[in-house]
């Protein structure tokens, strides 16, 4: 179990994504909003930088689920929907 110790940062984001988060998840939830999004950003760089280690590993064999566009944009829904759910739960 890992302690998430808080630490202020000093970041400059621009005026209009200050006040489109606000209007979304309120003042207060700011700074919960943005630590949630960079994880997320974090996330995907990793897996995007862990796809790039394994290229040639996937065999499409493997894995007739993902097999044509639409298996794999009902994969891809699902993460995003999982991602969602995730992130509405830790602003709620």
């Amino acid at each position: 179990m890992s302690i998430n110790i808080k630490t202020r940062a000093h970041v400059l984001i621009e005026e209009d994504i200050v006040k489109e988060i606000d209007k979304l998840v309120g003042k207060k939830k700011r700074s919960s909003f943005i630590s949630e999004a960079t994880k997320k950003e974090l996330k995907r760089l990793r897996q995007l930088s862990l796809i790039k280690k394994l290229k040639g590993v996937w065999k499409d064999e493997d894995h007739p689920e993902l097999t044509g566009k639409e298996g794999t944009y009902k994969w891809v829904r699902k993460l995003r929907a999982e991602d969602e759910k995730a992130l509405r739960k830790k602003l709620a």
